[in-house]
């Protein structure tokens, strides 16, 4: 149904359209997109904040936006679809964009303004990614219970017409907890729960000591990471706020399942064989397709 991310990263959706019994979920990891639309619900579910509100939609996803109400349509431009040019109900397809919170927050938008249109009921959104440890074995799975920043903040901040503005990292417990379970006891990796920090550079932010420009210690960087470890966090990647703010703020049930490639408490660089990365990387996709199967026979029993 949809996918969001590239390269070794992706998105998968799971979606219930209104009106059927059926559930259909698509992994992605190439690039192309088509979708389509039809009308405009009030806005309804959570304040500008996050904070829930009543909900009596029966499920649908709805927007938090009146001033889209008055378009003659909604070019959803990022994904080369519009609310009347495509039938946003019938047509789904795969979904792939760029990769780091600006476009990951770019392509949320139009994937819940797309949800809503195509009148989709309880979506589950799950991202799919890799990341770095922090004192858990390289190849690893986290299956995310709480996203925060690089000041260890359950928030994703964002500048709104000057402003700043914070929003809460709340992700769904149930769902991380069940997705962790759907580890077997043949597979030999570890499946773990823990919280993810979400750095906004891939050097500094996350204290590493091989970027361009470095100007700690690495005896700054290590009790860094120590201080992330007592506070829960076992990796770090560079989208998790965004994904977990935006899908909160929507109230749609999502989940973050990321593999370690190393721990970067024994250094910074990525240093296993391709062929081992590739492995690994192999590794949520199993657990997430797990879930997958393991709804789509309860909708068939």
């Amino acid at each position: 149904m949809l996918a969001l991310q590239g390269l070794v990263d992706a998105q998968i959706g799971y979606r219930r359209a209104a009106g059927s019994t059926r559930a259909s979920f698509s992994l992605s990891r190439a690039d192309g997109i088509s979708l389509s639309a039809p009308t405009m619900a009030e806005s309804n579910g959570r304040n500008a904040n996050g904070d829930s509100k009543d909900r009596t939609d029966g499920g649908l996803v709805h927007l938090q936006n009146r001033n889209l109400q008055s378009l003659d349509q909604d070019i959803l431009y990022h994904l080369s679809l519009g609310t009347r040019s495509h039938d946003l109900v019938e047509m789904f397809g795969d979904v792939k964009h760029g990769i780091g919170t600006p476009s990951l927050q770019i392509l949320l938008h139009e994937v819940i303004k797309l949800m809503h249109y195509a009148r989709v009921k309880d979506p589950v959104f799950v991202r799919i990614g890799t990341s770095g440890g922090i004192g858990v074995e390289p190849g690893t799975v986290v299956v995310s219970d709480g996203a925060v920043n690089e000041l260890m903040e359950p928030y994703h901040e964002q500048a709104v017409c000057g402003k700043m503005v914070k929003r809460s990292t709340k992700l769904n417990q149930d769902l991380a907890r069940e997705i962790r379970d759907l580890r077997r006891q043949s597979d030999e990796f570890q499946v773990v729960n823990a919280k993810t920090m979400c750095a906004m550079d891939f050097y500094e932010g996350q204290g590493r000591l091989d970027g361009a420009f470095c100007y700690h210690t690495e005896e700054d960087k290590v009790q860094y990471l120590r201080e992330l470890h007592k506070a829960g966090v076992r990796n770090i990647e560079m989208e998790a706020t965004c994904f977990a703010a935006v899908t909160h703020l929507a109230s749609i049930r999502s989940a973050i399942v990321c593999v370690t490639f190393l721990d970067r408490f024994k250094g910074d660089q990525v240093c296993p064989p391709k062929s081992v990365l590739s492995q690994w990387e192999v590794r949520p996709q199993e657990i997430v397709c797990r879930f997958i199967r393991r709804h789509l026979q309860s909708r068939t029993n």
